[in-house]
């Protein structure tokens, strides 16, 4: 079954999410759901790859989250809104992608007529960012809708030049996500690499960069870890999950992350890798498996 994003932030019982997935047994494994007490899952990591998780896959509530993360080792929580930034402080985390309230990814800036609620969105999450300390916020292309991605990277453009000379005052990123158009977010018009490089350029600001989410560009256009090293200067932020299915990121998927994570060090990257794929385990013991295959 293909998951999206959206699909899961309206599930409100993590169980029943297993069971839509694999059935009881992933339900059962889910109930397990408490950090293990082995010796290693203290342990920090040490390697070059400072990491994040999406606060939508793992159904914690924001204490619960926050304590798992900060004892695993993760600099802050991926996709959360602005109500989360006293708790993150509070277990000294960072809002790693701040989320873009209620505008949808199928309605973007490639229509002049989303630009006001799209734009007054990024205004209050750069301040928000920016009083916090937190580094970026996300957006959207939106969908083609038969739209030529020609006109898309005009209007794209000239949304993000009306607002991206705040964010530079601010020194927050504004980062759109690479969505695959395949299987999750069909006709969504930034999902190649190429195009989001594209309208990076006629922008022209160091902040505005891609999401470059590892399981959406694997779907739609493969060659990852050449396509990481030849546009390592316009993208900000990376997200993991396995392929296919969008689950864990162990030897049961396609990808070969440590691989992936030596790529994206090598190229000098200081931003985050986000976890963003939906356990079908044991959501504590999957996180810190991710973890550890991320930690190079």
């Amino acid at each position: 079954m293909n998951i999206t994003r959206r699909d899961m932030m309206k599930s409100t019982a993590t169980v029943g999410v297993a069971t839509m997935l694999t059935g009881g047994a992933a339900a059962a494994a889910l109930a397990q759901d408490t950090p293990s007490n082995g010796a290693d899952s203290d342990k920090k990591g040490g390697g070059r790859i400072r990491q994040s998780v999406c606060q939508w896959c793992f159904k914690w509530d924001k204490e619960e989250f926050c304590a798992n993360a900060q004892k695993l080792g993760l600099v802050g929580i991926d996709l959360v809104p602005i109500d989360w930034f006293d708790t993150l402080k509070k277990y000294k985390l960072l809002s790693t992608m701040t989320n873009h309230g209620d505008v949808g990814i199928g309605k973007g800036l490639n229509r002049k007529e989303n630009w006001d609620k799209i734009l007054a969105a990024l205004r209050t999450n750069i301040d928000a960012n920016a009083d916090a300390g937190y580094p970026n916020t996300i957006c959207f292309s939106g969908n083609r809708a038969g739209m030529s991605d020609e006109e898309g990277l005009k209007n794209c453009t000239e949304a993000l030049k009306q607002i991206v000379g705040h964010a530079e005052q601010k020194k927050v990123t504004i980062c759109m996500e690479l969505l695959n158009s395949k299987r999750n977010h069909k006709d969504y018009m930034c999902d190649r690499t190429e195009w989001g490089v594209k309208l990076c350029k006629a922008v022209g600001s160091e902040r505005f960069k891609l999401l470059y989410d590892i399981y959406h560009m694997q779907i739609d256009e493969g060659d990852v870890i050449a396509t990481i090293r030849e546009n390592k200067d316009y993208i900000a932020h990376y997200h993991t999950a396995g392929v296919p299915g969008r689950h864990e990121i162990d030897e049961n998927q396609e990808l070969n992350y440590p691989a992936i994570m030596r790529a994206i060090a090598d190229t000098g990257f200081t931003g985050v890798v986000a976890q963003e794929f939906i356990p079908v385990r044991g959501a504590y013991a999957s996180l810190e498996q991710a973890v550890k295959i991320c930690d190079v």
